[in-house]
């Protein structure tokens, strides 16, 4: 995974994505809506937002000689951004050694006194208010002492970072200046596969880029791979090293993405596999920074993971899908409500959950104080839990989506989990399971992820407190696919156990 966003003489672009980032916050634009022709102006407290009102599909052949009209009115609010950071660089240890010194003296300075050197890295960002608001990434401003927009028509302003969002890749800048153009804010949610969208930025510093594909999927989640919270729109519109925090845009011309990242296969270079993030949560990430000075999101309190369909046969569901919990914190919006570890959460206030992304992003864009109306599975029957959500600190566990992978239990050993090894595993006292002691490196647990350590804490919803429970519970299994409850560092998971 690569962060396209960022170049540099510091810049790497790998399958490792350098930073963690996020996706939506809770909250709505909570300001007043001023009529426009064609438009909603939402405004915020400092910021007013043009919104489209007309999204409907336009047809391919009222675009003959290409989409020029479209892209050539978003062009002056598409910007270039560079940005200066200050690093801190140690000394050569050589330099150290008293052989050196008796021929050099003290002239290198000494290795304990790190250096100072600049980092500049170049992304892009969008004007959306009049007045020089511009959205971009997180990462492309991250840390950064200076910042410098560059506009189409040549001008350089100096920025202020007005906030930041690393758990959504989101950042608000400002310029002085007035009278800017701005883009139309689209509805992201309207984003349908196959739909014809064109991606704007600044690509390796060399200026204004447009490039053209399409919408390859909606929803996208990468198990927290790029960002805390993903929902991404998907792309094969070429977007490369410097586009982060450009525009996606759609037929009409309207924001409807913003450029953070790329699948680069090692190579660096766009593979026609991208991911911008919604406006409609961008949206909401700025309106709260400018509102509040931070983001503020809804708080569950659970570890879930995704429901494949061994898990979903294991679990008595007829399918796969909604988000399994795998557990819950102590004295948590989700503990005080009565969701248990084992339930699967079907659907939130009405709505189908797709899996542990779906669900994550759902919970953050719900205020504190929300109360959040919950179908679960528990136990062969569906039943409804409401939850009044707290805030989300970041401080507790919170939502993770943690796949489960499915093992087999041949070559794994295990033994009696005593207080001593729930000390030495940063465990409670009070824990009860047996702890795996080995696991044969050819076995297919081994390939799974089982490890020295994991403690299993329960068989097919039973839990076992001793080897002997343990045997008699996997005894009883036969050769059928087995259920267990794994804690390892003190978080719990479930694992569908298939023999080989």
């Amino acid at each position: 995974m690569s962060v396209p966003g960022s170049t540099g003489r510091k810049g790497a672009y790998g399958w490792v994505l350098l930073i963690g980032v996020a996706l939506v916050a809770g909250g709505l634009v909570r300001a007043g809506i001023i009529r426009v022709p064609g438009h909603d102006v939402l405004g915020a407290n400092k910021v007013i937002l043009k919104i489209a009102k007309d999204t409907t599909p336009i047809a391919l052949g009222n675009f003959k000689n290409g989409f020029s009209s479209v892209i050539d009115p978003v062009l002056p609010a598409v910007v270039n951004i560079s940005s200066t950071k200050i690093v801190k660089q140690q000394q050569m240890q050589g330099f150290a050694d008293p052989f050196f010194r008796q021929f050099f003296g003290n002239q290198f300075p000494s290795p304990q006194t790190p250096q100072t050197e600049r980092e500049y890295s170049l992304g892009s960002g969008v004007i959306v208010n009049p007045d020089g608001y511009i959205l971009t990434n997180n990462h492309v401003v991250a840390g950064a002492s200076d910042v410098e927009v560059f506009t189409q028509d040549r001008k350089k302003y100096k920025a202020k970072i007005i906030g930041t969002d690393p758990r959504t890749d989101i950042a608000v800048l400002k310029i002085d200046a007035t009278g800017l153009p701005i883009l139309t804010l689209g509805d992201s949610s309207k984003l349908k596969v196959g739909d014809l969208v064109f991606a704007i930025g600044d690509p390796f510093g060399i200026g204004e880029t447009a490039t053209t594909g399409i919408v390859s999927a909606i929803g996208r989640g990468l198990g927290g791979a790029i960002e805390r919270y993903e929902n991404f729109i998907q792309t094969d519109a070429a977007i490369n090293p410097g586009n982060s925090g450009g525009a996606l845009i759609d037929l009409h011309g309207n924001l409807i993405g913003i450029n953070t990242a790329i699948i680069s296969g090692g190579g660096g270079g766009n593979q026609g596999i991208g991911f911008a993030i919604p406006i409609n949560m961008a949206r909401n990430v700025m309106d709260q920074i400018v509102d509040h000075g931070k983001v503020i999101r809804g708080f569950l309190g659970v570890t879930i993971q995704a429901v494949n369909p061994d898990m979903a046969k294991a679990f008595g569901l007829a399918q796969g899908g909604g988000a399994l919990v795998g557990d819950v914190e102590p004295n948590s919006p989700a503990s005080k409500a009565g969701v248990q570890r084992g339930d699967v959460i079907l659907e939130l206030n009405g709505q189908k959950v797709n899996g542990p992304d779906d669900l994550s992003v759902r919970i953050a864009e719900l205020a504190p104080g929300t109360v959040a109306h919950l179908k679960v599975f528990r136990n062969g029957q569906s039943r409804n839990i409401d939850v009044t959500l707290g805030e989300n600190t970041g401080k507790g566990q919170g939502l993770q989506g943690s796949e489960a992978a499915a093992a087999a239990l041949k070559g794994v050993q295990v033994q009696n989990l005593t207080r001593a090894l729930a000390q030495q595993l940063g465990l409670p006292a009070s824990s009860t399971g047996v702890v795996v002691t080995e696991v044969d490196s050819s076995s297919a647990a081994a390939a799974a992820g089982i490890q020295q350590g994991d403690v299993i804490e329960e068989v097919n919803r039973k839990p076992v407190r001793n080897v002997n429970q343990y045997e008699q519970a996997i005894a009883g299994a036969g050769n059928q696919p087995v259920l267990l409850l794994v804690s390892r560092g003190g978080v719990t998971h479930f694992i569908v156990v298939a023999p080989q």
